[in-house]
């Protein structure tokens, strides 16, 4: 269960120095989780002034003095990824050009995480590419929700705190209570992620979709490793975008004998034809965050969003006043 300490925030921060010097800041990427973020940490967002020039070109400008200030943007590099991450790198320009003590880049959602190793010659490793851009424009410090791989964490050479959103995805599961519950990987690299999440409800049994990739966005599901019939089946993974995965691990998981299919994900990028997909019977529910923002047209009857706002806010909150963060995951 996530531990609460944010309501104490503007009790702890009035009695050490610099206590107003504490700021929140919001890309344009996603305002209603930012200023979901700031409600639970009892503070109001610093206003700004974005907009968007006719060639494209992103502006920022910072309404308030955040001079010796600590700041923290919020901002997921989600679809139109690569103008939320220039403006993100503009906002991050303008916060140290306006003398802010220390600046943390807080990614709901790591855009560009997903090449994260050469496969293959003659690529590029852009999960890397962005750790260095965020450290070159002036970042202190990163905060990023469930990586796509645990290895990204390597390529920053500025500390990174690594958050998980599977104890909200655990608690709602938890409140559910499903019997009967295997927990299912949906490839052979989410296994560790799976294994996580199946301990935290009472080391439930653990199964596999054994999966051929044959392009990207493009997944050949082949057989299940462990034992699923009769079972309520809770697929596990960081994300969900056009959502061939999924579905077709949920399909084979039915095929195989199981009662009921659930499916969770931290990151909801939902690109074409996810909805199509997703909808199409072969999911009791799916279970999501909300670290992306999930428009009304992308919305579904089977689909569960759950703030990850109060979580945030507590990452937060440990971090600002040096306490461990470690705790949040128990």
């Amino acid at each position: 269960m996530i531990c609460s300490a944010t309501a104490t925030l503007s009790s702890t921060l009035s009695k050490n120095s610099g206590s107003d010097r504490f700021y929140l800041i919001s890309g344009s990427a996603h305002v209603a989780l930012a200023q979901d973020i700031a409600n639970s940490l009892g503070i109001n967002l610093i206003p700004t002034i974005r907009k968007q020039f006719a060639d494209g070109e992103i502006y920022v400008q910072i309404q308030e003095s955040i001079r010796g200030g600590d700041v923290y943007l919020i901002q997921p590099t989600c679809h139109p990824v690569n103008d939320r991450l220039m403006e993100l790198m503009i906002m991050i320009d303008a916060c140290r050009r306006a003398s802010a003590r220390q600046i943390t880049a807080v990614l709901p959602y790591y855009g560009y995480a997903r090449a994260d190793r050469k496969a293959a010659g003659r690529e590029s490793i852009t999960a890397k590419l962005v750790a260095n851009l965020l450290a070159e424009a002036g970042s202190d410090r990163v905060i990023a929700v469930d990586l796509h791989s645990a290895q990204v964490q390597g390529f920053f050479d500025i500390p990174l705190d690594h958050i998980y959103g599977s104890p909200v995805l655990v608690d709602y599961i938890r409140n559910k209570q499903l019997s009967n519950v295997v927990v299912v990987s949906p490839d052979v690299g989410g296994v560790a992620r799976a294994r996580g999440f199946a301990k935290k409800l009472n080391d439930a049994p653990l199964a596999i979709v054994d999966k051929r990739r044959q392009a990207h966005n493009c997944a050949e599901v082949m057989n299940v490793i462990g034992d699923v019939r009769g079972k309520t089946a809770i697929l596990v993974d960081d994300m969900i975008d056009t959502a061939g995965t999924i579905t077709e691990a949920a399909k084979l998981l039915r095929q195989e004998g199981a009662k009921q299919v659930f499916a969770c994900a931290t990151h909801a990028v939902l690109s074409p034809p996810a909805i199509e997909r997703l909808a199409s019977g072969c999911l009791e529910e799916v279970i999501v965050t909300n670290t992306i923002p999930i428009p009304d047209e992308k919305r579904f009857p089977q689909l569960t969003v759950i703030s990850i706002a109060d979580f945030l806010g507590e990452a937060i909150f440990r971090i600002h006043t040096e306490s461990s963060i470690s705790s949040l995951f128990c």
